[in-house]
Protein backbone atom coordinates (compact mmCIF):
# COMPACT_ATOMS: atom_id res chain seq x y z
CA UNK A 1 0.00 0.00 0.00
CA UNK A 2 1.45 3.41 -0.90
CA UNK A 3 0.33 6.95 -0.32
CA UNK A 4 1.61 10.21 -1.66
CA UNK A 5 3.94 12.30 0.41
CA UNK A 6 1.45 15.15 0.44
CA UNK A 7 -1.21 12.93 2.00
CA UNK A 8 0.98 11.19 4.60
CA UNK A 9 3.22 14.06 5.61
CA UNK A 10 1.11 17.14 4.93
CA UNK A 11 1.19 19.75 7.68
CA UNK A 12 -2.54 20.58 7.66
CA UNK A 13 -3.31 17.09 8.98
CA UNK A 14 -2.08 18.04 12.43
CA UNK A 15 -1.74 21.76 11.97
CA UNK A 16 2.02 21.77 12.53
CA UNK A 17 4.03 23.98 10.18
CA UNK A 18 7.45 22.50 11.09
CA UNK A 19 6.16 19.15 10.00
CA UNK A 20 5.23 20.59 6.63
CA UNK A 21 8.75 21.94 6.27
CA UNK A 22 10.12 18.53 7.10
CA UNK A 23 7.91 17.01 4.45
CA UNK A 24 9.42 19.37 1.89
CA UNK A 25 12.86 18.33 3.00
CA UNK A 26 11.75 14.79 2.66
CA UNK A 27 10.58 15.49 -0.82
CA UNK A 28 13.92 16.84 -1.91
CA UNK A 29 15.75 14.01 -0.29
CA UNK A 30 13.35 11.57 -1.85
CA UNK A 31 14.20 12.98 -5.20
CA UNK A 32 17.86 12.35 -4.55
CA UNK A 33 17.13 8.87 -3.31
CA UNK A 34 15.08 8.15 -6.40
CA UNK A 35 17.89 9.43 -8.55
CA UNK A 36 20.40 7.19 -6.80
CA UNK A 37 18.40 4.08 -7.66
CA UNK A 38 17.17 3.13 -4.15
CA UNK A 39 13.70 1.62 -4.04
CA UNK A 40 10.97 3.95 -2.95
CA UNK A 41 8.08 3.29 -0.60
CA UNK A 42 6.07 1.75 -3.38
CA UNK A 43 8.63 -1.09 -3.47
CA UNK A 44 7.66 -2.27 0.01
CA UNK A 45 5.06 -5.02 0.21
CA UNK A 46 2.78 -5.82 3.13
CA UNK A 47 1.27 -9.10 4.24
CA UNK A 48 -1.57 -7.34 6.02
CA UNK A 49 -4.94 -6.57 4.58
CA UNK A 50 -4.73 -3.63 2.22
CA UNK A 51 -7.01 -0.70 2.58
CA UNK A 52 -8.36 1.10 -0.47
CA UNK A 53 -5.82 3.73 -1.47
CA UNK A 54 -7.23 7.22 -1.12
CA UNK A 55 -6.77 9.76 -3.89
CA UNK A 56 -3.86 12.14 -3.62
CA UNK A 57 -4.31 15.63 -2.22
CA UNK A 58 -3.27 17.34 -5.43
CA UNK A 59 -5.73 15.39 -7.53
CA UNK A 60 -8.42 16.06 -5.01
CA UNK A 61 -7.57 19.75 -4.90
CA UNK A 62 -7.67 19.89 -8.66
CA UNK A 63 -11.05 18.23 -8.60
CA UNK A 64 -12.18 20.69 -5.97
CA UNK A 65 -10.90 23.57 -8.06
CA UNK A 66 -12.92 22.26 -10.96
CA UNK A 67 -15.95 21.97 -8.74
CA UNK A 68 -15.28 25.42 -7.32
CA UNK A 69 -14.95 26.88 -10.79
CA UNK A 70 -18.19 25.24 -11.73
CA UNK A 71 -19.93 26.35 -8.58
CA UNK A 72 -18.28 29.77 -8.57
CA UNK A 73 -18.31 29.95 -4.81
CA UNK A 74 -15.50 30.08 -2.18
CA UNK A 75 -17.66 28.57 0.55
CA UNK A 76 -18.03 25.28 -1.28
CA UNK A 77 -14.25 25.03 -1.73
CA UNK A 78 -13.56 25.66 1.95
CA UNK A 79 -16.14 23.05 2.92
CA UNK A 80 -14.57 20.53 0.61
CA UNK A 81 -11.13 21.29 2.01
CA UNK A 82 -12.43 20.80 5.53
CA UNK A 83 -13.97 17.50 4.52
CA UNK A 84 -10.72 16.40 2.90
CA UNK A 85 -8.69 17.37 5.96
CA UNK A 86 -11.18 15.59 8.22
CA UNK A 87 -10.90 12.46 6.09
CA UNK A 88 -7.13 12.69 6.13
CA UNK A 89 -7.12 13.02 9.92
CA UNK A 90 -9.41 10.01 10.25
CA UNK A 91 -7.25 7.98 7.88
CA UNK A 92 -4.08 8.93 9.70
CA UNK A 93 -5.73 8.15 13.03
CA UNK A 94 -6.71 4.72 11.75
CA UNK A 95 -3.21 4.15 10.42
CA UNK A 96 -1.74 5.16 13.76
CA UNK A 97 -4.12 2.79 15.55
CA UNK A 98 -3.10 0.01 13.21
CA UNK A 99 0.53 0.87 13.80
CA UNK A 100 0.04 0.72 17.58
CA UNK A 101 -1.63 -2.67 17.26
CA UNK A 102 1.21 -3.74 15.00
CA UNK A 103 3.78 -2.61 17.59
CA UNK A 104 1.90 -4.57 20.28
CA UNK A 105 1.89 -7.57 18.02
CA UNK A 106 5.64 -7.08 17.50
CA UNK A 107 6.14 -7.09 21.29
CA UNK A 108 4.08 -10.25 21.58
CA UNK A 109 6.09 -11.87 18.78
CA UNK A 110 9.31 -10.84 20.51
CA UNK A 111 8.15 -12.44 23.75
CA UNK A 112 7.15 -15.54 21.83
CA UNK A 113 10.53 -15.41 20.10
CA UNK A 114 12.33 -15.32 23.45
CA UNK A 115 10.29 -18.32 24.59
CA UNK A 116 11.20 -20.13 21.39
CA UNK A 117 14.86 -19.26 21.88
CA UNK A 118 14.71 -20.68 25.41
CA UNK A 119 13.07 -23.84 24.03
CA UNK A 120 15.73 -24.06 21.31
CA UNK A 121 18.49 -23.72 23.93
CA UNK A 122 16.81 -26.41 26.04
CA UNK A 123 16.50 -28.62 22.96
CA UNK A 124 20.17 -28.09 22.13
CA UNK A 125 21.10 -28.94 25.68
CA UNK A 126 18.92 -32.04 25.50
CA UNK A 127 20.45 -32.89 22.16
CA UNK A 128 23.88 -32.77 23.80
CA UNK A 129 22.71 -34.99 26.69
CA UNK A 130 21.74 -38.29 24.93
CA UNK A 131 25.33 -39.46 24.66
CA UNK A 132 25.76 -39.16 28.43
CA UNK A 133 22.32 -40.70 28.97
CA UNK A 134 23.16 -43.53 26.61
CA UNK A 135 26.49 -44.08 28.38
CA UNK A 136 24.74 -44.17 31.76
CA UNK A 137 22.10 -46.51 30.34
CA UNK A 138 24.75 -48.82 28.86
CA UNK A 139 26.74 -48.75 32.11
CA UNK A 140 23.62 -49.62 34.12
CA UNK A 141 22.73 -52.36 31.63
CA UNK A 142 26.27 -53.77 31.96
CA UNK A 143 25.99 -53.69 35.75
CA UNK A 144 22.60 -55.41 35.59
CA UNK A 145 23.98 -58.02 33.21
CA UNK A 146 26.94 -58.63 35.53
CA UNK A 147 24.48 -59.04 38.41
CA UNK A 148 22.45 -61.46 36.29
CA UNK A 149 25.62 -63.43 35.47
CA UNK A 150 26.58 -63.49 39.16
CA UNK A 151 23.09 -64.69 40.10
CA UNK A 152 23.21 -67.32 37.36
CA UNK A 153 26.64 -68.44 38.64
CA UNK A 154 25.27 -68.59 42.20
CA UNK A 155 22.30 -70.59 40.93
CA UNK A 156 24.60 -73.04 39.12
CA UNK A 157 26.76 -73.33 42.25
CA UNK A 158 23.66 -73.96 44.38
CA UNK A 159 22.44 -76.57 41.85
CA UNK A 160 25.86 -78.27 41.96
CA UNK A 161 25.83 -78.28 45.76
CA UNK A 162 22.28 -79.64 45.69
CA UNK A 163 23.39 -82.45 43.36
CA UNK A 164 26.33 -83.25 45.64
CA UNK A 165 24.04 -83.27 48.67
CA UNK A 166 21.60 -85.46 46.75
CA UNK A 167 24.35 -87.96 45.99
CA UNK A 168 25.52 -87.87 49.63
CA UNK A 169 21.92 -88.39 50.73
CA UNK A 170 21.59 -91.30 48.31
CA UNK A 171 24.75 -92.88 49.75
CA UNK A 172 23.43 -92.40 53.27
CA UNK A 173 20.13 -93.93 52.25
CA UNK A 174 21.98 -96.93 50.80
CA UNK A 175 24.02 -97.21 54.00
CA UNK A 176 20.83 -96.96 56.04
CA UNK A 177 19.24 -99.69 53.89
CA UNK A 178 22.35 -101.86 54.32
CA UNK A 179 22.33 -101.29 58.07
CA UNK A 180 18.61 -102.09 58.14
CA UNK A 181 19.33 -105.37 56.29
CA UNK A 182 22.12 -106.16 58.77
CA UNK A 183 19.73 -105.31 61.59
CA UNK A 184 17.17 -107.72 60.17
CA UNK A 185 19.86 -110.39 59.89
CA UNK A 186 20.92 -109.71 63.49
CA UNK A 187 17.31 -109.90 64.61
CA UNK A 188 16.90 -113.20 62.77
CA UNK A 189 20.12 -114.49 64.37
CA UNK A 190 18.86 -113.27 67.72
CA UNK A 191 15.59 -115.10 67.23
CA UNK A 192 17.51 -118.26 66.28
CA UNK A 193 19.76 -117.81 69.33
CA UNK A 194 16.72 -117.36 71.50
CA UNK A 195 15.24 -120.52 70.04
CA UNK A 196 18.53 -122.35 70.69
CA UNK A 197 18.62 -120.93 74.21
CA UNK A 198 15.06 -122.09 74.75
CA UNK A 199 15.92 -125.52 73.42
CA UNK A 200 19.04 -125.62 75.62
CA UNK A 201 16.96 -124.61 78.62
CA UNK A 202 14.45 -127.32 77.82
CA UNK A 203 17.24 -129.86 77.36
CA UNK A 204 18.76 -128.72 80.64
CA UNK A 205 15.43 -129.16 82.37
CA UNK A 206 15.06 -132.59 80.83
CA UNK A 207 18.59 -133.51 81.89
CA UNK A 208 17.92 -132.21 85.37
CA UNK A 209 14.81 -134.33 85.47
CA UNK A 210 16.78 -137.31 84.20
CA UNK A 211 19.46 -136.66 86.81
CA UNK A 212 16.81 -136.52 89.49
CA UNK A 213 15.28 -139.70 88.15
CA UNK A 214 18.67 -141.38 88.10
CA UNK A 215 19.38 -140.16 91.61
CA UNK A 216 16.04 -141.51 92.69
CA UNK A 217 16.79 -144.76 90.90
CA UNK A 218 20.24 -144.92 92.54
CA UNK A 219 18.68 -144.23 95.91
CA UNK A 220 16.06 -146.87 95.23
CA UNK A 221 18.70 -149.36 94.11
CA UNK A 222 20.75 -148.56 97.20
CA UNK A 223 17.69 -149.03 99.30
CA UNK A 224 16.93 -152.32 97.57
CA UNK A 225 20.52 -153.35 97.88
CA UNK A 226 20.53 -152.46 101.56
CA UNK A 227 17.34 -154.40 102.06
CA UNK A 228 18.71 -157.38 100.19
CA UNK A 229 21.93 -157.18 102.18
CA UNK A 230 19.90 -156.93 105.37
CA UNK A 231 17.76 -159.87 104.35
CA UNK A 232 20.81 -161.87 103.48
CA UNK A 233 22.44 -160.94 106.75
CA UNK A 234 19.25 -161.83 108.56
CA UNK A 235 19.09 -165.11 106.75
CA UNK A 236 22.72 -165.73 107.52
CA UNK A 237 22.24 -164.89 111.15
CA UNK A 238 19.02 -166.86 111.42
CA UNK A 239 20.25 -169.86 109.67
CA UNK A 240 22.35 -172.21 111.69
CA UNK A 241 24.34 -173.89 109.16
CA UNK A 242 26.58 -176.59 109.92
CA UNK A 243 30.20 -175.82 109.89
CA UNK A 244 30.63 -178.83 107.96
CA UNK A 245 29.28 -177.12 105.01
CA UNK A 246 31.92 -174.47 104.10
CA UNK A 247 31.05 -174.39 100.46
CA UNK A 248 27.80 -172.50 101.05
CA UNK A 249 29.47 -169.68 102.96
CA UNK A 250 32.06 -169.29 100.29
CA UNK A 251 29.36 -169.30 97.68
CA UNK A 252 27.47 -166.58 99.51
CA UNK A 253 30.58 -164.50 99.88
CA UNK A 254 31.31 -164.92 96.24
CA UNK A 255 27.76 -163.93 95.32
CA UNK A 256 27.94 -160.99 97.64
CA UNK A 257 31.24 -159.90 96.18
CA UNK A 258 29.94 -160.24 92.66
CA UNK A 259 26.83 -158.30 93.54
CA UNK A 260 28.83 -155.53 95.21
CA UNK A 261 31.14 -155.33 92.23
CA UNK A 262 28.17 -155.20 89.88
CA UNK A 263 26.48 -152.58 92.02
CA UNK A 264 29.63 -150.49 92.24
CA UNK A 265 30.13 -150.80 88.51
CA UNK A 266 26.55 -149.80 87.80
CA UNK A 267 26.78 -146.90 90.22
CA UNK A 268 30.07 -145.78 88.74
CA UNK A 269 28.76 -146.02 85.20
CA UNK A 270 25.63 -144.12 86.18
CA UNK A 271 27.65 -141.43 87.90
CA UNK A 272 30.01 -141.19 84.96
CA UNK A 273 27.11 -140.97 82.49
CA UNK A 274 25.41 -138.37 84.68
CA UNK A 275 28.61 -136.39 85.03
CA UNK A 276 29.28 -136.55 81.29
CA UNK A 277 25.73 -135.53 80.49
CA UNK A 278 25.85 -132.79 83.09
CA UNK A 279 29.19 -131.57 81.75
CA UNK A 280 27.78 -131.62 78.22
CA UNK A 281 24.70 -129.74 79.29
CA UNK A 282 26.83 -127.32 81.28
CA UNK A 283 29.11 -126.71 78.31
CA UNK A 284 26.12 -126.35 75.99
CA UNK A 285 24.47 -123.98 78.44
CA UNK A 286 27.73 -122.01 78.71
CA UNK A 287 27.99 -121.91 74.95
CA UNK A 288 24.37 -120.83 74.73
CA UNK A 289 25.00 -118.20 77.38
CA UNK A 290 28.03 -116.97 75.48
CA UNK A 291 26.12 -116.90 72.22
CA UNK A 292 23.23 -115.16 73.94
CA UNK A 293 25.61 -112.65 75.52
CA UNK A 294 27.31 -112.10 72.18
CA UNK A 295 23.95 -111.79 70.49
CA UNK A 296 22.87 -109.29 73.14
CA UNK A 297 26.08 -107.35 72.71
CA UNK A 298 25.70 -107.39 68.93
CA UNK A 299 22.08 -106.33 69.29
CA UNK A 300 23.04 -103.47 71.60
CA UNK A 301 25.86 -102.49 69.20
CA UNK A 302 23.46 -102.66 66.29
CA UNK A 303 20.99 -100.59 68.22
CA UNK A 304 23.64 -97.98 68.96
CA UNK A 305 24.73 -97.96 65.32
CA UNK A 306 21.11 -97.78 64.18
CA UNK A 307 20.44 -94.88 66.52
CA UNK A 308 23.59 -93.13 65.30
CA UNK A 309 22.56 -93.76 61.68
CA UNK A 310 19.04 -92.55 62.40
CA UNK A 311 20.43 -89.41 64.04
CA UNK A 312 22.80 -88.89 61.11
CA UNK A 313 19.98 -89.49 58.63
CA UNK A 314 17.75 -87.02 60.47
CA UNK A 315 20.52 -84.42 60.55
CA UNK A 316 21.26 -84.97 56.87
CA UNK A 317 17.55 -84.87 56.08
CA UNK A 318 17.29 -81.57 57.95
CA UNK A 319 20.39 -80.23 56.18
CA UNK A 320 18.99 -81.40 52.84
CA UNK A 321 15.64 -79.77 53.54
CA UNK A 322 17.35 -76.54 54.61
CA UNK A 323 19.53 -76.62 51.48
CA UNK A 324 16.49 -77.33 49.33
CA UNK A 325 14.70 -74.40 50.96
CA UNK A 326 17.77 -72.21 50.45
CA UNK A 327 17.99 -73.37 46.83
CA UNK A 328 14.30 -72.68 46.29
CA UNK A 329 14.63 -69.28 47.95
CA UNK A 330 17.72 -68.52 45.87
CA UNK A 331 15.88 -69.58 42.70
CA UNK A 332 12.85 -67.50 43.65
CA UNK A 333 15.07 -64.55 44.57
CA UNK A 334 17.07 -64.88 41.36
CA UNK A 335 13.89 -65.22 39.28
CA UNK A 336 12.41 -62.20 41.04
CA UNK A 337 15.60 -60.22 40.50
CA UNK A 338 15.61 -61.36 36.87
CA UNK A 339 12.01 -60.17 36.49
CA UNK A 340 12.88 -56.87 38.18
CA UNK A 341 15.93 -56.49 35.96
CA UNK A 342 13.88 -57.32 32.87
CA UNK A 343 11.25 -54.78 33.93
CA UNK A 344 13.99 -52.21 34.62
CA UNK A 345 15.57 -52.91 31.23
CA UNK A 346 12.18 -52.66 29.49
CA UNK A 347 11.42 -49.43 31.35
CA UNK A 348 14.82 -48.01 30.41
CA UNK A 349 14.30 -49.07 26.80
CA UNK A 350 10.84 -47.49 26.80
CA UNK A 351 12.27 -44.34 28.38
CA UNK A 352 15.05 -44.32 25.78
CA UNK A 353 12.56 -44.75 22.95
CA UNK A 354 10.35 -42.04 24.46
CA UNK A 355 13.36 -39.74 24.85
CA UNK A 356 14.44 -40.41 21.27
CA UNK A 357 10.87 -39.75 20.08
CA UNK A 358 10.72 -36.53 22.06
CA UNK A 359 14.13 -35.50 20.74
CA UNK A 360 13.03 -36.22 17.18
CA UNK A 361 9.77 -34.33 17.75
CA UNK A 362 11.61 -31.38 19.31
CA UNK A 363 14.11 -31.40 16.47
CA UNK A 364 11.26 -31.38 13.94
CA UNK A 365 9.56 -28.58 15.85
CA UNK A 366 12.86 -26.72 16.05
CA UNK A 367 13.39 -27.17 12.30
CA UNK A 368 9.83 -26.04 11.62
CA UNK A 369 10.36 -23.03 13.86
CA UNK A 370 13.62 -22.23 12.08
CA UNK A 371 11.88 -22.54 8.73
CA UNK A 372 9.03 -20.37 9.93
CA UNK A 373 11.55 -17.93 11.39
CA UNK A 374 13.53 -17.77 8.17
CA UNK A 375 10.45 -17.47 5.99
CA UNK A 376 8.18 -15.48 8.28
CA UNK A 377 10.05 -12.11 8.31
CA UNK A 378 7.87 -9.66 6.38
CA UNK A 379 8.68 -6.02 5.61
CA UNK A 380 6.88 -3.20 7.28
CA UNK A 381 4.22 -1.38 5.26
CA UNK A 382 5.56 1.77 3.69
CA UNK A 383 2.88 4.00 5.13
CA UNK A 384 3.95 3.03 8.69
CA UNK A 385 7.53 4.27 8.45
CA UNK A 386 6.58 7.85 9.23
CA UNK A 387 4.77 6.96 12.46
CA UNK A 388 7.54 4.48 13.38
CA UNK A 389 10.17 7.17 12.76
CA UNK A 390 8.32 9.65 14.92
CA UNK A 391 7.99 7.04 17.64
CA UNK A 392 11.74 6.30 17.43
CA UNK A 393 12.65 9.95 17.71
CA UNK A 394 10.29 10.36 20.64
CA UNK A 395 11.87 7.41 22.41
CA UNK A 396 15.36 8.71 21.59
CA UNK A 397 14.51 12.07 23.15
CA UNK A 398 13.03 10.33 26.22
CA UNK A 399 16.06 8.00 26.59
CA UNK A 400 14.14 4.82 25.61
CA UNK A 401 14.67 2.45 22.74
CA UNK A 402 12.40 0.37 20.60
CA UNK A 403 12.70 -3.32 21.55
CA UNK A 404 14.92 -5.29 19.30
CA UNK A 405 13.23 -7.66 16.87
CA UNK A 406 15.03 -10.87 16.13
CA UNK A 407 16.03 -14.34 17.33
CA UNK A 408 19.36 -15.98 18.07
CA UNK A 409 20.48 -14.93 14.57
CA UNK A 410 22.01 -11.48 14.34
CA UNK A 411 19.42 -9.23 12.82
CA UNK A 412 17.80 -5.99 13.88
CA UNK A 413 15.60 -3.15 12.91
CA UNK A 414 17.26 0.21 12.27
CA UNK A 415 14.80 3.09 12.28
CA UNK A 416 15.10 6.82 11.90
CA UNK A 417 12.76 9.72 11.88
CA UNK A 418 12.67 10.18 8.14
CA UNK A 419 10.19 9.31 5.45
CA UNK A 420 10.21 5.84 3.91
CA UNK A 421 11.86 7.09 0.71
CA UNK A 422 15.24 6.69 2.43
CA UNK A 423 14.70 3.10 3.54
CA UNK A 424 15.35 0.00 1.57
CA UNK A 425 15.24 -3.64 2.52
CA UNK A 426 17.85 -6.31 2.00
CA UNK A 427 17.35 -10.06 2.64
CA UNK A 428 20.41 -11.95 3.78
CA UNK A 429 21.01 -15.47 5.02
CA UNK A 430 20.82 -14.23 8.59
CA UNK A 431 17.44 -12.58 8.28
CA UNK A 432 15.78 -9.29 7.43
CA UNK A 433 17.58 -6.01 7.89
CA UNK A 434 16.18 -2.55 7.40
CA UNK A 435 18.99 -0.12 6.87
CA UNK A 436 18.78 3.65 6.94
CA UNK A 437 21.19 5.23 4.52
CA UNK A 438 23.10 8.34 5.61
CA UNK A 439 20.76 8.84 8.58
CA UNK A 440 21.46 8.60 12.32
CA UNK A 441 20.38 5.37 14.05
CA UNK A 442 17.77 6.07 16.68
CA UNK A 443 17.26 2.64 18.20
CA UNK A 444 19.51 -0.18 19.33
CA UNK A 445 19.85 -3.13 16.99
CA UNK A 446 22.17 -6.00 16.26
CA UNK A 447 24.82 -5.34 13.69
CA UNK A 448 25.45 -7.47 10.65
Amino acid sequence: MSYSRDLLFAAPSYGKKPFAGRSLAYGSTAGRAGASGAPGPSAFSSSYRKLPAPSSSLDHLEALRGVGAAASGPSALSNELKIVRTNEKEQLQGLNDRFVSYIEKVHQLEQHNRLLEAEVAALRQRQAEPSRLQALYEQEVRELRSQVEALRHDGDQAALESQQLGRALQRLREQAAHEAARRQEAELALRDARKDADRAALARLELEKKVEALLDEIAFLRHVHDEEVAELQAELQGAQIDMSKPDLTAALKEIRTQYEVLSARNQQSAEEWYKSKFANFTEEAARSSDSIRQAKEEISEYRRQLQARNIEIESLRGANESLERQLQEAEERSSKEMRDLQETISQLENALRTTKGEMARHLREYQDLLNVKMEGHLPLPAHLFHSLGCLGEKQRLSGESIPQMGSHHRKGLFLCCHPPDFFWKMHTKKGLRIIARSLPVLTEGSGP
